[in-house]
């Protein structure tokens, strides 16, 4: 399997059928596994220097598209956060065997820790959570939460708001669906035990995810084996060389 050619997963059924595109890195050891941000892909700068590590460390990665995202089908404006779980623990149960790394951006990192969740529920164990600029509970705390009454009242009245990215040069269409699926996967209402080592990188001049969020996430989480490390001048990307370096210590660490 080469990076040009992903191989692709069938998840859902009827109009909720999606391919979920996907590459596989193989290697021994905890797997390794992706999980990007939003309106992100699997090519992206950390997902490919991860990539890379794997390679020369003979680790097993895996990383992945959501639906609506990068390689995958799947109209945007149809997912969720819920939508964008089920992707996940698609991937999860047709490519490990074994209890994970789960490495999360952004989003990721809220998808990376309701699927920990899940396995933990199932009785199914998670190596370790690596997690950057993590957004748990984003479309309630950083977006919802943000909007002024106009923006809202255009959500309430059409179903979507067209709000400008940083990211790419066309709008993120901010659905109604969206923010009312996150309220049901809301993570920061009470303690989230994950059962694993959890670190927590994350930038203190990221505009989008601030590392207030950050500390507040802490405040969930176990003290044991709880770490977070703040990047005084890091954005929101953390996509430097130098930040390169700490995500894949963090990783190497939990390996």
């Amino acid at each position: 399997m080469t990076d040009t050619e992903p191989s692709f997963l069938t998840v859902g059924a009827g109009a909720a059928e999606r391919r979920i595109a996907l590459r596989v890195r193989p290697g021994s050891g905890p797997p390794v596994v992706w999980l990007g941000g939003f309106r992100s892909d699997m090519k992206a700068t950390k997902a490919t220097a991860l990539d890379q590590w794997a390679t020369g460390a003979g680790r097993k990665f895996v990383r992945f598209d959501y639906a609506a995202h990068g390689e995958s089908s799947g109209t945007f404006t149809d997912c969720t956060i819920s939508s964008w779980l089920v992707d996940a623990q698609a991937v999860l149960s047709a490519h490990v065997d074994e209890p994970p790394i789960l490495v999360g951006s952004s989003m990721g990192g809220w998808i990376a820790c309701l699927a920990a969740r899940e396995r933990q529920l199932r009785g199914e164990k998670t190596a370790g959570l690596v997690l950057i600029a993590p957004a748990l509970d984003f479309t309630e705390d950083l977006i919802w939460n943000r909007l002024d009454d106009a923006a809202r009242a255009v959500v309430l009245r059409d179903g979507v708001l067209k709000r400008p990215s940083d990211y790419a040069p066309e709008p993120d269409p901010i659905t109604l669906t969206l923010i009312e699926d996150g309220r049901k996967n809301r993570l920061l209402g009470g303690s989230f035990d994950p059962a694993c080592p959890v670190h927590i990188l994350q930038g203190m001049q990221d505009p989008d995810v601030p590392y207030t969020h950050a500390l507040k996430i802490l405040e969930h989480l176990p003290a044991a084996g709880t770490v977070l490390t703040l990047i005084a001048d890091g954005d929101h990307r953390l996509s430097r060389p130098q930040d390169i370096a700490r995500l894949v210590t963090a990783v190497a660490e939990i390996v």
